[in-house]
């Protein structure tokens, strides 16, 4: 996991705004197949919206989101209502989509 800076996070978003979510937690929160498709997502793409369906309390989402970065890898790059941005930059060079700034 890398730290990423406010800027950053901000540039993160802002690319974000147009994706659709790529996973959708529900009732039974994390599981092995969900993290199994977000790193596939983060694989293909870098930077993934997922959002909660039944969890609706702020705790809730940022205790699972947590879980997910950590199993995953990844970095919150924000939460917006239901909706979370993630990010892990892809290790191959050649394959690296996204220039964080600064």
């Amino acid at each position: 996991m890398i730290q990423l800076k406010g800027s950053q996070r901000k540039y993160l978003r802002g690319l974000a705004h147009k994706l659709n979510p790529s996973a959708l937690v529900g009732q039974k929160g994390v599981t092995r197949a969900l993290i199994e498709e977000i790193g596939q997502a983060l694989d293909a793409a870098e930077l993934i919206k997922i959002k909660f369906v039944d969890h609706k309390d702020k705790e809730t989402k940022t205790a699972l989101t947590e879980e997910i970065c950590e199993q995953t890898g990844s970095t919150a790059a924000g939460m917006v209502g239901h909706v979370v941005v993630l990010f892990r930059r892809n290790p191959d060079p050649e394959k690296q989509k996204i220039n964080l700034p600064g």
